[in-house]
């Protein structure tokens, strides 16, 4: 069974970190996914100001873990909690089918950090709107009170 993982935030950087290539990521905040135990998808915001915020997403190669709820939560926490109006995501531009992900959920390309990556990759620049957004409401709303909801009658 798959469960969202609010409050493991340094569990969830590593999975996220280890997946991107980075050694780690400072003042963050994450939430994660686990199913049996393992972490198998990992979101970081990082970067808030104001309006914006870096989302950094990894996952364990496959696509079991993209649930109605879990994206709820993911795009909920920035565009609801932290009140920004759009969301910055980095692409390597080496990394094909992490740009189809991105535009698969909603981001546009909007430009190309030259040299951006530490080891001299450009790096693809998207955004997303929340008046864009398609995951705050609807079925997506309805599975993440759901799981929230069972959340809270286990403990």
């Amino acid at each position: 069974m798959k469960r969202i993982l609010w409050n493991s935030p340094q569990q969830v950087m590593r999975f996220v970190a280890d997946r991107t290539g980075e050694t780690e990521y400072k003042e963050f905040a994450a939430i994660g996914l686990e199913e049996d135990g393992q972490i198998i998808a990992g979101v970081l915001f990082q970067a808030h100001c104001g309006p914006n915020v870096l989302m950094h997403v990894a996952s364990d190669g496959t696509r079991k873990w993209m649930t109605p709820a879990y994206l709820c939560a993911c795009f909920r926490y920035p565009f609801e909690h932290l009140k920004v109006r759009r969301i910055t995501g980095l692409v390597r531009a080496d990394n094909l089918p992490a740009q189809k992900f991105d535009e698969h959920l909603g981001f546009v390309r909007e430009g190309v950090m030259r040299h951006g990556a530490s080891d001299g990759t450009d790096m693809i620049i998207y955004g997303l709107l929340k008046e864009d957004c398609k995951y705050l409401h609807g079925r997506y709303l309805e599975a993440l009170q759901r799981e929230v909801y069972e959340y809270r009658k286990a403990a």
